[in-house]
């Protein structure tokens, strides 16, 4: 723990909670500090979630980080997918009528290949399909651009954690430069988190959620971001969280989500918080002035 956690500690004495009340302390936006900006589920405002038509979007906005989700198939592929069925973005229930619930797991990379994940967002994305790690990591580095990646419900795929690593390794994406500036791996399990920073230290890793405050000394020798919704945050938490040292020995970072007005981003960016997760991505960044 680094020493700045001493005014952690004290402020822990007051409580979480006192930690969560508004407050007016909001940091000024021209202090030099801008957000890092991270397209959630590619611009997903602009094009359907998780597909490379997001990714592409994202960087024709000149968003330089994208978000996104892993699953896993029922015969072991990892495919870029948010819930853990597929009704709601493809056309599942059309190609597959008599298979409810349509979870991930219970089809195979081929089936989840034929489905349509475009056509629920617009006409124009027809034929979109559902794409895996190894063609989302891809798409991201002919871009140029940079990975969050979250591993989803980690619980419905022991070992996940193990198989994303390999993957990301195969595709080139745990050498040294990846590791030092364009890859973060992320999940709401603190178990998840933990697993991958045991198999790849070198992996910069962000915990999902808003922990308490007395949890953070042992989440920081794992991570190396808290990653709350921005309904949960205030100044003072944002500081506590800084306070303490991450995984890496520098201090823990903030990425908060979803953001997507821009009167709400420049008051969470006000927070003091190091990163913006937005559907309108180019809008928190017209606001806020981030990259």
């Amino acid at each position: 723990m680094h020493a700045r956690a001493v005014a952690a500690t004290t402020t822990a004495l007051l409580g979480t909670a006192a930690l969560l009340l508004p407050s007016s302390d909001v940091r000024a936006a021209d202090d030099g500090e801008r957000p890092t900006v991270i397209a959630h589920r590619g611009a997903s405002a602009y094009a359907p979630e998780n597909t490379l038509a997001a990714v592409d979007t994202a960087a024709r906005l000149g968003i330089q980080w994208v978000e996104n989700d892993v699953q896993r198939t029922k015969d072991g592929k990892l495919v870029v997918i948010h819930d853990d069925s597929l009704q709601r973005t493809t056309d599942v229930e059309q190609v597959f009528p008599s298979r409810a619930p349509w979870k991930v797991k219970d089809f195979t990379a081929a089936e989840i290949a034929r489905l349509d994940a475009g056509s629920w967002f617009g006409p124009s994305y027809a034929g979109t399909h559902v794409p895996t790690l190894e063609q989302y990591v891809h798409r991201v580095d002919r871009n140029h651009q940079k990975l969050l990646l979250e591993i989803k419900n980690p619980t419905l795929y022991p070992g996940i954690e193990q198989q994303t690593l390999k993957v990301l390794s195969n595709e080139g994406w745990l050498d040294s430069g990846h590791l030092a500036s364009r890859l973060i791996v992320q999940s709401f399990s603190a178990d998840s988190v933990r697993t991958v920073h045991q198999l790849k230290p070198g992996v910069k890793t962000g915990l999902l959620g808003t922990p308490s405050v007395a949890d953070l000394p042992a989440l920081a020798q794992f991570t190396d971001q808290i990653n709350p919704s921005h309904t949960t945050i205030t100044t003072g938490y944002v500081a506590t969280v800084h306070a303490f040292d991450g995984a890496h020995g520098k201090p823990l970072e903030v990425f908060a989500w979803t953001v997507n007005s821009a009167e709400t981003a420049r008051q969470v960016a006000g927070y003091g918080v190091d990163g913006l997760i937005s559907n309108k991505p180019d809008v928190v960044r017209d606001a806020t002035g981030g990259s």
